[in-house]
């Protein structure tokens, strides 16, 4: 099983953004930090989502049984209803699911924020470097 935990943070609401994506997968452990802009808490949670999937997708997870992990209520909830009340995240939820469906067995996972440290930090981390669009990766 490939277990990704992931994370958005925002110094500000909206603020500099960033995305922390911690993937367990077959004895190895990869890390990122991706700088995402200005936007909100809830935007950058979503676009950590997004941008786990991608990586999951790009590293040829579909056949695998992949399991991601958040401490947002809103974008497990978003996820596991298929909707969300907010119109400006619907398109970011819509993209999500999209990418979901591409892996055969995707599940989503609520945990609290005290399991999800090491994403949380990535995400923090993000916020603070450039504004490069080229996520940073560190095994």
């Amino acid at each position: 099983m490939i277990e990704v935990y992931i994370d958005g943070a925002s110094a500000g609401n909206p603020g500099r953004s960033g995305a922390g994506i911690f993937i367990k997968a077959n004895g190895t452990v990869e890390k990122y930090s991706i700088p995402l802009g200005i936007m909100s808490n809830h935007e950058a949670e979503f676009h950590a989502f997004i941008n786990g999937l991608k990586i999951c997708l790009e590293k040829g997870y579909v056949h695998s049984i992949v399991s991601f992990r958040t401490d947002s209520e809103l974008v497990s909830k978003s996820v596991e209803k298929e909707f969300v009340k907010n119109k400006l995240y619907a398109p970011l939820l819509e993209e999500a699911l999209h990418l979901a469906a591409k892996i055969e067995l995707f599940f989503m996972k609520w945990i609290p924020s005290v399991e999800n440290k090491t994403a949380d930090e990535l995400a923090r981390l993000a916020i603070q470097k450039n504004s490069s669009e080229e996520p940073n990766k560190s095994s």
